[in-house]
């Protein structure tokens, strides 16, 4: 894996990392801990510029718009709209019945979709603070949420099936029953005409978003895949694994390219469970090492790919 370089490790969360996003330019990181924390990081110097505190019991989230405020969600069912310099709550949304699990900004800023626990996506506006739609996702509790590049759907998946939602009208358009074992991620390729997703059955599917058959499965990983998304040229994907690996695939072929592995050993287990790009094809990994028990030692790593 001589093609993998680390630049930088920030250091500073007393807890595990459970989420990290790249904003929108590339400057700044937003990193969620199970130290109840939400923390803002410049990615130039690795110093943090902002945190918030979330409550005790409560894992929080948050996304980045496209003009650098930040959706974070600290209280189970509140989404608060966030200036980073200052810390300041713009704004705040109270869409659910139950805890928020994931948000995701609309590509233009405007919109935010969030799922819960109560079983539903909802949209909002972001100008208004209004809810303009709710999404009825079915009996099982909705894992994860995604904004199309164009905006005109979404997706929503749980761990049976993927489903695919015109966001006008509120309408399922399709819904994929997609793995062998439950579904981890589901993410848009940036046409917006395929999907990849991954699952505990330890591959890496592609689906065609108007048929919905498969283009591709993608096997290597020999453990449960956490991740996968596409690279932002839509060629490659990368994946992250319970089998200590980061891999690179190619998209039209369905070959490995690249794997970053991490051999363990009796004093220690490094398991990545999520990671993000930058626009220059920086790979952002989350490092959880579960064999230590000083929880200061979590730290967050930066990875260079090369293209």
């Amino acid at each position: 894996t001589e093609d993998f370089k680390l630049i930088k490790v920030i250091r500073g969360h007393e807890g595990e990392v459970r989420n990290v996003r790249f904003s929108v330019d590339g400057s700044k990181i937003i990193s969620v801990s199970s130290d109840y924390t939400v923390r803002v990081w410049n990615v130039a110097s690795g110093k943090q510029i902002q945190v918030f505190q979330g409550n005790r019991g409560w894992m929080p989230f948050a996304d980045f718009s496209p003009d650098n405020v930040i959706a974070v969600c600290l209280r189970n069912q509140t989404i608060e709209l966030c200036d980073i310099q200052s810390g300041k709550i713009l704004m705040k949304l109270e869409p659910h019945n139950h805890s928020i699990y994931n948000l995701n900004f609309s590509s233009d800023g405007k919109y935010i979709i969030s799922s819960s626990f109560d079983r539903t996506i909802q949209l909002w506006d972001i100008e208004s603070g209004k809810k303009i739609k709710q999404f009825e996702g079915g009996a099982i509790d909705i894992s994860g949420v995604q904004f199309s590049s164009d905006g005109q759907k979404c997706l929503s998946f749980t761990h049976e099936a993927i489903s695919i939602w015109d966001v006008q009208s509120g309408k399922r358009l399709r819904q994929l029953k997609a793995h062998s074992n439950n579904i981890t991620c589901a993410k848009f390729s940036p046409n917006d005409e395929f999907i990849v997703s991954c699952s505990l059955d330890t591959t890496i599917r592609i689906w065609y978003i108007k048929s919905g058959r498969q283009f591709k499965k993608l096997e290597g990983h020999t453990n449960a895949v956490n991740e996968a998304k596409y690279f932002p040229d839509g060629q490659t994907i990368v994946s992250c694994s319970d089998d200590h690996t980061v891999r690179l695939w190619d998209v039209k072929t369905g070959e490995e390219l690249q794997k970053l592995e991490r051999h363990s050993g009796p004093h220690h287990v490094l398991l990545i469970k999520q990671f993000e790009y930058g626009s220059d094809n920086t790979l952002f990994l989350k490092k959880l090492d579960e064999s230590s028990s000083d929880k200061k030692k979590q730290f967050i790593k930066f990875i260079s790919v090369s293209s």
